[in-house]
């Protein structure tokens, strides 16, 4: 494993822990409150909380497993356990945020409630939006650093890395101030009319936010899971600095793969010049290899095939 990528690795692994340790203060501070206030989308609060602290445990064993570095059987690394553990964080969301905010809300529309101490739940939603912003100001800063580092704005890089751990850190952390308002403001609504209606509701949209991020998450994990190519413009890239080279006549086929956080995978048939053999092709593959690594950090393994171009004769 490269220093670089050891050192995205601990940042993100810093985030993640910054962020459960602050879901899991504000799950229990909360918790407390709903139970105090009776109020619906509290409760729906401290489930969607106690989510996202589970959700931070598994992103933990996530890179955690990720990081296990290739054996006999696993020759090309351990990078994709990363994204299964990610989908089963993004499961668990689904299924106990998402899940418990949505058919406790149904319930308090249906059934009513009546609201208790509410400014104990204003107290804590306050103080929890000001702790799930210093987790979400820890994701952003890891995000515009690595975003510097690729040249590239740190919305772009969020709808394409392959570090999902800080994807999941920071669209959790931004739903999460997101639903601190909408609690927030069913609550107001439903001390102001006295029905239970807002509150619910306020439940309910919590419910609908925490499924909209499962979803997201769950679809980019599996797609990388499954084996994807690295971004359009990054293989335009590696198809350049190869038929730049010397030795180089063409590239008649280039396959990305993209195997864990930081970890891409390069093959291609290289068309070599026809004075390239033997020694010199050894020498130059070589090369090429050593070009693409240093060029390219994240490219963690090279396959060259030499190949004559497709227009080139074929024996019989």
């Amino acid at each position: 494993m490269g220093a670089e990528e050891g050192s995205e690795n601990s940042e993100s692994l810093g985030t993640v822990v910054v962020a459960g340790a602050a879901n899991l203060a504000i799950a229990l501070a909360k918790l407390v409150a709903g139970l105090i206030s009776s109020s619906a989308s509290m409760l729906s609060e401290a489930a969607h909380s106690a989510a996202d602290t589970v959700t931070e445990l598994l992103l933990f064993t996530a890179i955690r497993h990720g990081e296990r570095p290739a054996d006999r059987r696993h020759p090309l690394g351990h990078g994709r356990a990363s994204y299964l553990w990610a989908i089963i964080a993004a499961c668990f969301t689904l299924v106990v945020g998402a899940g418990f905010s949505l058919t406790h809300g149904w319930h308090t529309i249906t059934h009513g409630e009546e609201l208790g101490k509410v400014w104990v739940s204003y107290a804590v939603l306050a103080v929890s939006f000001v702790i799930e912003s210093v987790s979400l100001w820890r994701g952003l800063s890891q995000l515009r650093t690595e975003a510097g580092r690729q040249g590239v704005s740190s919305r772009r890089l969020l709808s394409r890395t392959s570090d999902t751990m800080l994807k999941a850190v920071v669209l959790e952390d931004i739903a999460a101030l997101a639903g601190i308002v909408i609690a927030g403001l069913g609550l107001v609504l439903s001390s102001v009319t006295g029905t239970a209606f807002w509150d619910g509701t306020a439940s309910i949209v919590i419910g609908l936010l925490l499924l909209g991020v499962a979803l997201i998450l769950i679809r980019t994990n599996a797609s990388l899971l499954i084996g994807q190519s690295t971004s359009t413009a990054m293989e335009d890239e590696i198809r350049a600095l190869l038929v730049g080279q010397p030795e180089v006549e063409g590239v008649v086929e280039l396959v990305t793969v993209v195997m864990g956080p930081g970890q891409i995978m390069v093959a291609a048939k290289i068309d070599f010049l026809d004075e390239t053999t033997g020694d010199g092709l050894e020498k130059a593959s070589d090369r090429v290899e050593l070009c693409l690594t240093e060029r390219f950090p994240e490219i963690k393994q090279v396959f060259l095939d030499p190949t004559p171009g497709r227009s080139a004769p074929q024996e019989a």
